[in-house]
């Protein structure tokens, strides 16, 4: 009879947070070949860094939730290394693709709730591209996606363990994510139609690897500081770096 109870709240719980199939409709069938010639294929690469003295990382409250279990959590806004290096930032080509078609990978990446934090904090996908969210935590979680291009959705996860899967299916950057339990708890996906895009470490590198000879816009996004770009041209088999520099 216990089970059965805990097996309905646990139902109703989904209901109540939007619950139900996550997942938009199929998108259409990518091409098998990637239409860039490896033999002439180039990149770009490059470093974000912060001018300036960075807002302090803030102690993350999780009195409210004890199941939590992730003691001097902090946040995870703006994150600067000692040489000024500028993490989670999402740099992608913007422009000078045309119209070239990509693959779209068929393994997901995993979106995971872990200690009451989203993990990873910025990340990419191409469009159709599915996204596996996963809770690891012993507590209830509300997945509450914002799209102003895709469709939003609204999920609950109310078991250790819980995976669902969903695919944004239009390019859109960014999408943010936040629980509507733990108000702390955000994350951001850039959803981009190519896999020209990184997302910088401690180190504030990125890398665009296998472009095609061409002129791009180049984008770098961060949550706090905005947006800022950069137009690189590069030749058959070239290599350019491209700096970014963000200030609050």
């Amino acid at each position: 009879m216990r089970t059965l109870v805990f097996t309905a709240v646990v139902a109703a719980m989904a209901v109540a947070c939007g619950g139900g199939q996550p997942s938009e409709s199929a998108a259409p069938a990518a091409p098998v070949a990637n239409p860039v010639d490896t033999a002439t294929a180039g990149a770009v690469a490059g470093k974000v860094t912060f001018m300036g003295t960075p807002p302090p990382a803030e102690t993350i409250s999780m009195s409210s939730d004890p199941r939590c279990m992730n003691a001097g959590a902090k946040t995870e806004t703006v994150m600067v290394s000692g040489d000024g290096s500028l993490q989670n930032v999402f740099v992608y080509v913007k422009e000078g693709l045309g119209t070239l078609k990509f693959p779209v990978p068929t393994a997901p990446l995993v979106l995971d709730q872990k200690g009451c934090q989203y993990r990873p904090h910025v990340f990419g996908v191409q469009a159709g591209q599915p996204i596996e969210i996963l809770n690891s935590d012993a507590t209830l979680h509300n997945i509450h996606a914002w799209p102003q291009v895709n469709q939003e959705f609204n999920l609950g996860q109310g078991l250790q363990g819980m995976k669902d899967t969903h695919v944004f299916t239009t390019p859109e950057v960014m999408v943010p994510f936040k629980c509507d339990v733990h108000r702390w708890m955000n994350s951001f996906v850039g959803v981009v139609a190519h896999p020209f895009f990184a997302v910088t470490g401690a180190d504030g590198g990125f890398q665009l690897k296998g472009l095609p000879p061409g002129t791009y816009t180049v984008e770098a996004w961060h949550e706090k500081f905005g947006t800022r770009t950069a137009s690189v041209t590069i030749g058959a088999k070239e290599s350019k770096d491209v700096a970014f520099t963000f200030s609050g």
